[in-house]
């Protein structure tokens, strides 16, 4: 497809490319892979003798004297929050000596197109993301001014160095800090290698349990270089493995400990999976040798058929 000059001055490198690739998987959708399913107050009536209680408003009461009933109506746009892990587990492999996306690329890639196919349905999104901490939380909306700044802080994410240290994560106290500012009905789509998790995982599925008590339909792409990080396919000699975000160091041969290594993270990952289906979270595999592409049009296609 031929690319317009117009367009390149009109949008930043991400939001064309995510541009393109949503005009891709629009033509293998036939319907919105996502719906909104939000209700929102309409207007008062007054009460008819005999029906149920349960929606009248008692503090219109107070002051009228009057019964009157809240009437509702379902709502037909989609609230989306957006939810990007940037610790510094998530800058790994340093992408500049492999020439591939590493995660944060991958996660900011997968978000910038999910932002673009929202925009294009008209649908309101917000975007999220922590470490330690909380560093950005936008709530959900719908104009081109909010667009154009989303789009501009997924370019900071992917702008820095390429390969970040020293950035601890903390996501279970930073979904619980989230959830508490999503205050309407959405659709919430994480997306993290949840490596904080595994020594205290509980901590964790409480977070994600906040989400789903508040009522939101949650997506957890789980990123993760599957080769390196789940196979441990590194050559039968020694090596220096450091932590990205503690800095620790261990010398040690990687024959000796990969069978180990490969069940504790099979068990970590069985029970993160076992958890999001006992909260009805929907778990996506997302192997960033796959590419984004790859990943997103299955996972959308899939929502397609559902719904």
């Amino acid at each position: 497809m031929p690319i317009n000059q117009a367009d390149i001055r009109q949008f930043s490198h991400l939001e064309l490319l995510a541009r393109q690739v949503v005009e891709g998987f629009i033509t293998g959708l036939h319907k919105s892979p996502f719906h909104g399913f939000s209700v929102e107050f309409a207007e008062h009536r007054l009460y008819n003798t005999g029906e149920s209680t349960k929606h009248i408003d008692w503090k219109l009461f107070g002051r009228s004297n009057k019964v009157f009933v809240k009437r509702y109506e379902e709502e037909t746009n989609l609230r989306c929050q957006l939810i990007i892990d940037n610790s510094s587990s998530m800058h790994f492999p340093d992408e500049s000596k492999k020439g591939v996306l590493n995660k944060i690329n991958f996660a900011v890639h997968c978000a910038a197109a999910l932002t673009h196919l929202l925009k294009v349905q008209r649908d309101a999104v917000g975007l999220s993301i922590f470490s330690d901490h909380v560093e950005l939380n936008t709530s959900a909306r719908s104009n081109p001014v909010h667009h154009k700044m989303m789009f501009a802080e997924l370019e900071k994410l992917i702008s820095g160095p390429a390969l970040q240290t020293g950035k601890m994560t903390s996501a279970a106290a930073a979904l619980h800090q989230i959830a508490e500012t999503i205050h309407k009905r959405s659709l919430v789509i994480i997306f993290s290698d949840m490596m904080e998790s595994a020594e205290n995982p509980d901590e964790l599925f409480a977070a994600l349990q906040h989400l789903k008590h508040n009522k939101h339909e949650v997506i957890l792409f789980h990123v993760i270089d599957k080769s390196r990080e789940e196979e441990f396919r590194f050559d039968n000699r020694p090596y220096l493995f450091i932590d990205v975000e503690s800095g620790e160091e261990v010398k040690v041969h990687s024959n000796e400990i990969k069978e180990t290594y490969i069940k504790a993270m099979a068990d970590y990952k069985k029970e993160l999976k076992l958890r999001c289906a006992q909260f009805r979270i929907d778990f996506v595999e997302a192997d960033i040798h796959e590419g984004y592409q790859h990943v997103l049009l299955p996972f959308l296609l899939k929502r397609e058929k559902m719904h």
